[in-house]
C-alpha cells in the first residue's frame, strides 16, 4: 500500500488546523535562523539568562528526585508565593486558591478559551494584537471580534464605543492585554473600569493579559501598570493569564499561572490534567524563588528596558518616514514605514539586506499592516548595531 498524499493527510485533519494561517512571527524567525550574521530583535524577550538564584532551587529540587506527578493546580508553595507576590504590589490580601499554574502564559490563554468558549462564540478582542489570541479562539470554534484600535497624531486610541459595539448576544468576553504586545500602549484606570462595567452590565467575562505589567514606565515611583486588580473582586467573571517569562527572564522555562475565581478550580484542574497533567515541580521550585527573591533583578530589566526604548526612539525620529508612539509599557517598539504595503515581504527584505531580523506587523492583526515590531530589551551594543544597520537601509532601500 502506498502511504497517502500529503493533500490527502490534510485533508483528514479538522479545516480549523488546516486553515489556520501561519504566524508571520515564525516566518521571520525561520527566514532567518541560524544565521549568525542577523541581529535578531523578532521575539519577545531579553538576551539575560535566567538568574542562579532562580535556577539553583529548580536544581537541587531536580537532583532531590522531585520528579514525579504533582498538584495539578501547581505545588501549594507556588501558590503560596504568587498570593504573596500580589498582596506586596496590590496592596490586598490574596488567597493562594485563586492562582494555578499552567505551562506558560499560553497554556493560561488556551485554558480560559477552552473553558468559556465554543463553536460559534465570540470573544471581542483590541487589536493589533499578539497573534496567539485569536489563533486559538478559531482553533476552539470560536470567533475573536477584532476591533481596531486607532493610530492617529502619532498615538494610539482604544475606541470604548467600537469596542462596545462589536459586542453582540453571542460574545462571551473582552480580552485586553495591557500593556499591550505589540504597541506598548496602556490602559488607563478609567479605561480599565469601563471594561469592567460594561463586563458586569452584560454578564461576559473579563480576560486580562497583564504579562508587562512590571515593564512600565509611569512616574518614578510606580513599579507596575493600572491593573483590573486594582478595580475587581478576585471572585467575579475576571481571569487573568500571566507567565513567569518576561519579568524574570525565564522564557525557557513555559510556566505561568491563570488567576480565577475559586469556583472554577475543579474545572480549571480537569482542564490542566487533560492538556498537560500539570507543570514539572522542580521548574515550579525556581519560579517560587523568582516571585521572593526577584525584585532587584526585575527593577535592573526595567531600568535597561527604559533605557533602550529612549535609545531606539532617538534612532528612529532620525527617519521622517518612520512613525510611531513612544510606548508607555512591555519592551517593544511598533512603527510604520512610510510606503510600506506588505509587512512580511518588507521583514524578510529587512532580514536579507540589513541582517536584521523584525516581526511583520500585519501578523498582529486588524490596524497591524504597514508596521514592524521589534523588541528593544536587548544587549544595548547589540541593539545600537541593529539600529545602524536599519538606518542605513532606510536611506538606501524601498519597503515592498
Amino acid at each position: 500500500m502506498n502511504p497517502p498524499s500529503a493533500s490527502a493527510l490534510l485533508g483528514a485533519i479538522t479545516a480549523a488546523s488546516r486553515n489556520e494561517p501561519d504566524s508571520g512571527i515564525m516566518s521571520a524567525v525561520n527566514h532567518g535562523n541560524g544565521r549568525t550574521d542577523i541581529i535578531p530583535v523578532w521575539s519577545g524577550e531579553g538576551n539575560v539568562p535566567t538568574p542562579e538564584a532562580f535556577c539553583r532551587p529548580a536544581i537541587e529540587s531536580l537532583l532531590q528526585g522531585e520528579t514525579f506527578y504533582t498538584w495539578q493546580r501547581g505545588i501549594p508553595p507556588l501558590r503560596e508565593a504568587l498570593a504573596r507576590y500580589h498582596e506586596r504590589h496590590y496592596g490586598r490580601p490574596f488567597d493562594p486558591e485563586n492562582f494555578f499554574v499552567t505551562g506558560g502564559g499560553m497554556q493560561a490563554i488556551q485554558t480560559i478559551i477552552q473553558m468559556i468558549a465554543g463553536a460559534g462564540d465570540e470573544i471581542v478582542l483590541p487589536t493589533p494584537a499578539w497573534p496567539n489570541y485569536a489563533g486559538p479562539m478559531r482553533l476552539s470554534g470560536a470567533r475573536p471580534v477584532e476591533v481596531p484600535l486607532d493610530f492617529e497624531n502619532g498615538s494610539w486610541h482604544l475606541d470604548l464605543d467600537k469596542l462596545f459595539g462589536a459586542i453582540t448576544e453571542r460574545t462571551k468576553a473582552i480580552v485586553l492585554n495591557s500593556p499591550s504586545n505589540p504597541l506598548g500602549w496602556t490602559a488607563s484606570l478609567d479605561d480599565l473600569k469601563a471594561v469592567r462595567d460594561e463586563c458586569r452590565k452584560r454578564g461576559l467575562w473579563i480576560v486580562g493579559d497583564e504579562v508587562y505589567a512590571r515593564f512600565y514606565y509611569g512616574g518614578a515611583h510606580e513599579t507596575r501598570a493600572p491593573s483590573f486588580l486594582d478595580i475587581c473582586d478576585s471572585e467575579e467573571q475576571l481571569l487573568l493569564a500571566n507567565t513567569f517569562s518576561k519579568n524574570w527572564a525565564m522564557t525557557g522555562w513555559r510556566v505561568g499561572w491563570l488567576q480565577a475565581p475559586k469556583a472554577l478550580g475543579p474545572a480549571i484542574e480537569r482542564i490542566i490534567q487533560y492538556n498537560t497533567s500539570g507543570t514539572a515541580a522542580f521548574l515550579q521550585r525556581g519560579c517560587a524563588a523568582a516571585l521572593d527573591d526577584g525584585e532587584d533583578f526585575i527593577a535592573e530589566q526595567v531600568k535597561q528596558a527604559r533605557a533602550n526604548r529612549d535609545l531606539v526612539a532617538q534612532s528612529l525620529r532620525r527617519h521622517p518616514q518612520v512613525r510611531f508612539e513612544l510606548p508607555k509599557g512591555a519592551f517593544y517598539m511598533f512603527f510604520a514605514i512610510e510606503g510600506m504595503k506588505d509587512s512580511l515581504a518588507t521583514t524578510l527584505s529587512i532580514i536579507d539586506e540589513a541582517k536584521v531580523g523584525f516581526a511583520p506587523g500585519g501578523t498582529f492583526g486588524p490596524g497591524g499592516e504597514g508596521f514592524l515590531r521589534m523588541c528593544y530589551l536587548r544587549d544595548p551594543a547589540k541593539l545600537k548595531e541593529a539600529l545602524d544597520r536599519f538606518g542605513t537601509w532606510l536611506e538606501t532601500s524601498k519597503p515592498s
